[in-house]
């Protein structure tokens, strides 16, 4: 039996065999890229990972190459604010993937400022990455997909902030608030034409950025909350994540799912 305060690797089962997968945000060591390995681990055929980092983006897609022994990879800078980047984006995807099966809206930002000291430029930037992104994204796959006539599955990434308060998070928290009402609505909307939407809210995942950005204090009293007395491993959310993209979820539709331990 696996130990839940230092889990083993979970080993792939073909849970996408024969998919293609398009990840936002995908550069780096977060929870983008660790999707995007899980993908291929669990058999897709293909893959197009963005990110906004020209440089680090080229980097990932070698090393998704590398680890994975997967060619049918390929990379596309975007920035999900932009309009014109998301519909390019998605565009370039078709072409690469010739179709695209599963969309994972991974894009999001976040930082620590009280309310009272937040100027409209700090609010607005997180919103428009973390939801307005995600809308993008979301809105033009969805019409791609209809168009297309095939079905697919949208996963989004929100957060227990959208259920949860804390401190000095509200832009953060009302941006995957946001995402959380987006997956449900649009969920609706995209069963008339054989699309799931449905999305995952990790409570704390550690990843270099988080670690980098966040107080070392803040960090253990938010692992301190959770059953295990630690942070979720990457994989570990984008496990979840695979799940909802896969047809193991076939009825979830418009679902938030938790990724989270926490005690109370």
């Amino acid at each position: 039996m696996s130990d839940l305060k230092n889990p083993a690797y979970v080993k792939g089962h073909q849970l996408l065999a024969g998919k293609s997968v398009l990840i936002t945000a995908a550069a780096g060591a977060g929870i983008g890229f660790s999707a995007a390995t899980r993908a291929v681990e669990e058999g897709c055929h293909a893959i197009v990972i963005s990110d906004v980092h020209e440089g680090r983006l080229t980097a990932s897609v070698e090393k998704l190459k590398q680890e994975t022994g997967l060619q049918n990879v390929w990379g596309k800078v975007c920035n999900v604010t932009n309009e014109d980047e998301v519909r390019a984006l998605i565009a370039f995807a078709e072409d690469k993937l010739g179709g695209t099966d599963i969309l994972i809206n991974n894009a999001g930002l976040g930082t620590s400022k009280s309310l009272i000291e937040m100027d409209d430029s700090e609010w607005n930037k997180v919103i428009d990455v973390t939801l307005n992104g995600t809308m993008r994204m979301t809105r033009y796959m969805m019409k791609v997909m209809k168009e297309r006539n095939k079905g697919g599955v949208i996963v989004n990434n929100a957060s227990v902030l959208g259920w949860r308060a804390q401190k000095e998070q509200a832009h953060y928290a009302a941006a995957k608030a946001g995402v959380m009402a987006l997956t449900r609505c649009a969920a609706l909307e995209a069963a008339e034409f054989n699309v799931r939407i449905n999305a995952v809210a990790p409570s704390i995942a550690m990843h270099p950025m988080l670690r980098k950005s966040a107080p070392e204090a803040l960090l253990k009293e938010l692992e301190s909350k959770e059953a295990y007395g630690r942070a979720a491993e990457v994989w570990e959310v984008a496990n979840v994540m695979i799940f909802l993209a896969s047809d193991y979820s076939s009825y979830m539709t418009g679902e938030i799912l938790p990724v989270s331990s926490q005690k109370g």
